[in-house]
């Protein structure tokens, strides 16, 4: 039988197509699932559950847009028996595009036994995570690369969003790569049958794999966002630092003409310089050479 006659692929069906491809005896909570339109961010999580006759999956893949600074996540839901798979693709509630199965379709062969195609759907799933680590990579990349000309608070936001993004990406990587863990260990599979044979769980182990590459990636590119941010506080310290010199030098090089307006300033009668004729320019005279000594002094410290 060919994959198109076992692989029902359903994009945002209306409740009647949905329910005239489903098996009998589906679970309520299954249907309710299947019915729902996509959710935000990243619920439901993702899982693969055995239901007795049939395999009950979620899916959910983060999808990074690098000019609008964005993760979006696209849904698939997935039902396995005996002899077909049916998948639901459903449009994110943004109205981004959905999760295209054609790359794992052609991945398949004629003769390849119905496990095999769900490996080959999850292992495609697999490659997008990794190309979501890179994508959020290059974002962190980007980001590094601004920190000196973008604002504080473009940089703050932005770390921000990252973190938040990562967080998300988490959430649903790890459910993701238990549910492959699930089909390796043999914990996953239909009543009486055997979907998952030795060759498919050794593919299996191949996705996960991927999986596990992946959340190392991500947790790689948790470390570069806390260096970015690390970075980002050590610039802003240093920025102050440098504000304080330019206020110490301005302080600096009033205090003195200050403290000689101040002293010769005083009310008393006998002060020697008072009634001398250059006694005026005598007091200008010093605060002009130690105005210059001081800037000299701070130019030679590269304060100024």
């Amino acid at each position: 039988m060919a994959v198109v006659d076992r692989w029902t692929d359903l994009l945002d069906p209306s409740p009647e197509q949905l329910r005239a491809a489903l098996p009998a005896g589906l679970h309520e909570s299954a249907l309710d699932q299947l019915e729902a339109p996509a959710q935000h961010d990243d619920e439901p999580r993702p899982k693969l559950e055995s239901h007795g006759n049939y395999i009950f999956g979620v899916f959910l893949i983060p999808v990074v847009i690098q000019d609008e600074d964005l993760v979006y996540y696209q849904e698939v839901d997935v039902i396995v028996t005996d002899d077909t798979l049916l998948t639901v693709r459903k449009t994110p509630e943004s109205g981004r595009p959905p999760f295209e199965s054609q790359s794992a379709k052609e991945a398949c062969r004629e003769h390849d036994p119905l496990g095999m195609i769900v490996y080959h759907l999850i292992d495609d799933i697999a490659e997008r995570y990794l190309d979501l680590v890179d994508g959020v990579n290059d974002e962190i990349d980007e980001l590094e690369d601004h920190v000196e000309a973008w604002t504080n608070e473009q940089v703050r936001q932005r770390l921000s969003e990252l973190r938040h993004d990562l967080l998300h990406i988490r959430r649903t990587l790890a459910p993701m790569r238990d549910a492959v863990r699930a089909v390796v260990d043999n914990r996953v599979e239909l009543e009486g049958e055997e979907l998952f044979t030795h060759d498919v769980e050794l593919a299996f182990g191949a996705a996960y794999d991927k999986f596990l590459r992946a959340f190392d990636g991500l947790e790689l590119s948790r470390d570069l966002v806390a260096s970015v941010r690390d970075y980002h506080v050590a610039k802003v310290a240093n920025d102050q630092n440098e504000v304080m010199k330019r206020l110490t030098v301005i302080a600096s090089v009033l205090l003195l003409p200050t403290f000689i307006v101040g002293l010769y300033g005083q009310n008393f009668h006998h002060i020697p310089e008072l009634g001398w004729a250059f006694g005026y320019w005598w007091s200008w005279g010093w605060i002009v050479v130690t105005t210059i000594a001081q800037l000299a002094f701070f130019r030679w410290k590269r304060w100024i």
